[in-house]
């Protein structure tokens, strides 16, 4: 079983105490296409967000912004989806 590396914890603490966030999971990719369970030190490349409050889209706009200023990635890179 997957676990969930220290960073995607993070991130996912970090997102769910920014108002209208609501309860999130993140996933991180990296430049070998695959998460970085297991991995170390591997350049993220992609990140996969499904948050609660995504049906808002200023909330999707902060979320895309503070994910582009932590990981330095364009914003085609970041997929950011309703929690059902």
């Amino acid at each position: 079983m997957e676990t969930k590396t220290d960073l995607e914890m993070k991130l996912e603490d970090l997102l769910k105490n920014v108002e209208g966030v609501g309860n999130v999971k993140v996933m991180l990719m990296t430049e070998s296409g695959q998460g970085l369970y297991g991995s170390g030190g591997n350049e993220v490349t992609g990140v996969m967000i499904v948050a609660e409050g995504a049906d808002n889209s200023v909330t999707v706009r902060k979320i895309q912004e503070a994910v582009m200023a932590l990981f330095q990635i364009d914003a085609h890179k970041i997929r950011i989806m309703k929690m059902k």
